[in-house]
């Protein structure tokens, strides 16, 4: 489960980590006000579930209340990666001098948490191990001890540290371990952690994901939850009784039951494509939830074409083939589709398909190489 930046640094706060004083306004007027107790600059930052805020116009500043006022009216509402900024965080602007990382992952292949540390903070960290690898200090963590303080500064020392800072940004090293290991966190990150002016170190940023099936043990923290804001679309799926997950290609698929999907995924991976999404419509999907499926995948900007994958039982073919030809009139002109049937009815719903002039394909490859080859058509 995602949670905001202000959320994040509430958890760390709690665990004596440092961060800047601030609150959440919903509207201009308040983020003034919050402005106005803090006394002096404040920085507005976009609260919403995606990275790439500064870079969209969602972190600004305001040396005055009034600033405060007129910079979080332009950031609120604003779109930031298809989501709607409903509030911003105020906090008391810092004179940073330097700025590092630190995160802890979930290493799966270990099964165990890794601390990563950078002198390299403020910006991506992937960016970071992509292109200076050499400048990141990775380390699992223990979890019988846990993150030892000794370890932590020995961390922050390696990766090059000024010697004045060692020891604070080591408490803040292990005290994030400590919180990651107590909320059942996947990631906890700290980005930046600034080095101000005056010599102290503190959270500017901070970033925590929980894992879903602890958060009966975290009440206040489940409580947190937005599904409508951490995933717009897949909150709108399932309130449409379609299990989506949104991907990162542009191939959209479509099948029913969740192995035949994730097969179809790894298909067109296999054969060049990239998938865009997972949907599953279930067993026993009539034509109109067929239609609604297709329509509802082809909204997404990233899908250029769709794959359907469907083996018939209670499913029938002729029902899934005529549900695809309905949604012809709702789909983006000229979007290839390909459709793969097999069983209960297949033979009915491919004829249906040809007689409509859409196309399909004889066997899951020979489908997954169709879409893709149309795509690479389109250019």
């Amino acid at each position: 489960m995602k949670i905001h930046e202000y959320q994040a640094k509430e958890v760390l706060a709690r665990y004596g980590i440092p961060v800047q004083p601030g609150r959440v306004a919903y509207t201009p007027e308040e983020a003034e006000a919050i402005a106005r107790e803090l006394g002096g600059p404040v920085v507005i930052k976009a609260q919403v579930y995606v990275g790439g805020r500064g870079k969209a116009g969602g972190i600004q500043f305001g040396d005055t209340p009034e600033e405060a006022r007129a910079a979080a009216a332009r950031v609120l509402g604003m779109d930031i990666k298809g989501l709607k900024v409903e509030k911003v965080l105020v906090v008391s602007k810092i004179d940073i001098k330097e700025e590092y990382y630190l995160g802890i992952i979930l290493d799966r292949k270990t099964q165990a948490p890794v601390v990563m540390v950078s002198k390299e903070g403020g910006i991506d960290i992937e960016e970071v191990a992509a292109t200076t690898p050499e400048k990141i200090i990775q380390y699992p963590i223990d979890m019988h001890w846990g993150l030892r303080p000794f370890e932590a500064i020995d961390i922050v020392a390696r990766a090059g540290f000024p010697k004045a800072i060692l020891r604070q940004a080591g408490a803040i090293l292990a005290t994030l371990a400590k919180a990651f290991i107590e909320s059942d966190a996947s990631l906890a990150e700290i980005n930046p952690l600034a080095l101000t002016a005056d010599g102290k170190v503190q959270a500017a940023d901070a970033k925590i994901l929980i894992d879903d099936n602890a958060l009966f043990k975290h009440k206040e923290i489940a409580s947190w939850a937005e599904p409508e804001e951490s995933n717009p679309i897949e909150f709108e799926a399932k309130e449409q009784g379609l299990t989506y997950v949104k991907l990162d290609g542009d191939v959209g698929i479509i099948g029913n039951g969740a192995g035949l999907v994730m097969t179809t995924l790894d298909m067109v991976a296999r054969v060049g494509g990239k998938p865009a999404n997972f949907l599953d419509i279930g067993g026993g999907a009539k034509a109109e939830v067929m239609r609604k499926a297709l329509t509802f995948v082809a909204r997404d900007p990233q899908v250029k074409g769709v794959l359907v994958n469907i083996f018939g039982g209670i499913t029938r073919g002729e029902e899934v083939a005529q549900g695809v030809i309905l949604a012809q009139a709702d789909l983006p002109a000229g979007m290839p589709i390909v459709v793969r049937l097999s069983g209960t009815g297949a033979e009915k719903g491919r004829e249906m398909l040809k007689d409509a002039g859409l196309d399909w394909g004889k066997d899951m490859r020979d489908a997954a190489q169709k879409i893709v080859a149309a795509l690479s058509a389109k250019g």
